[in-house]
């Protein structure tokens, strides 16, 4: 029975975390080095992420800043950071390269909410889905004897609670990232 319920509850957890891994690439006005996650950078014939070729740093919370380790790559990080396709314009002065975050028109920011929504339904479905599969597992297993229908009800019943918890946790974090995305 515990089998079932751990398995259930890791699957659910992953789901959560991630949520919150994709919540972090959403872009909400605010300098955050998350934004540059998936950049690749070409460092001498090799794709490697920004932030194994350079010091990444929010000096305040419109502008991201990059010091690279070599100067040389400095039109690699720039061309990266427009191949990437986020929608910034990045600058260098031949020693950094600074990312100003442009500010969010009402419009953007409700299409942003709008995406956070899908995504957060997309969670919610997907735990339950997870949920929905560990009750087949149960309903088989007391098909064959191998657990009671008392122990069967049971292990739903927990596996229900557990799917109403991770769904508030998408909501939780759904809420939270909305309010930060519609904060001018």
């Amino acid at each position: 029975m515990t089998d079932f319920i751990a398995k259930c509850k890791d699957e659910m957890q992953k789901r959560v975390v991630g949520f919150e891994k994709d919540l972090t690439r959403v872009r909400t006005g605010r300098a955050s080095i998350s934004m540059l996650d998936s950049v690749k950078v070409d460092y001498y014939g090799t794709m490697s992420p920004l932030n194994q070729v350079g010091t990444l740093s929010t000096p305040d919370a419109r502008t991201i800043l990059v010091a690279p380790f070599e100067k040389k790559l400095i039109q690699e990080i720039e061309k990266a950071i427009m191949k990437a396709d986020l929608g910034l314009q990045p600058n260098s002065d031949g020693v950094v390269v600074r990312i100003p975050i442009p500010q969010l028109t009402e419009e953007r920011r409700k299409e942003i909410v709008k995406n956070l929504k899908k995504m957060s339904e997309e969670a919610k479905v997907s735990i339950r889905h997870i949920r929905r599969d560990v009750n087949e597992e149960v309903k088989k297993s007391e098909k064959d004897k191998k657990i009671t229908e008392d122990e069967s009800k049971r292990v739903q019943d927990e596996i229900q609670k557990l799917t109403d918890n991770f769904i508030k946790a998408v909501d939780e974090r759904l809420t939270k990232k909305e309010k930060e995305v519609m904060t001018v």
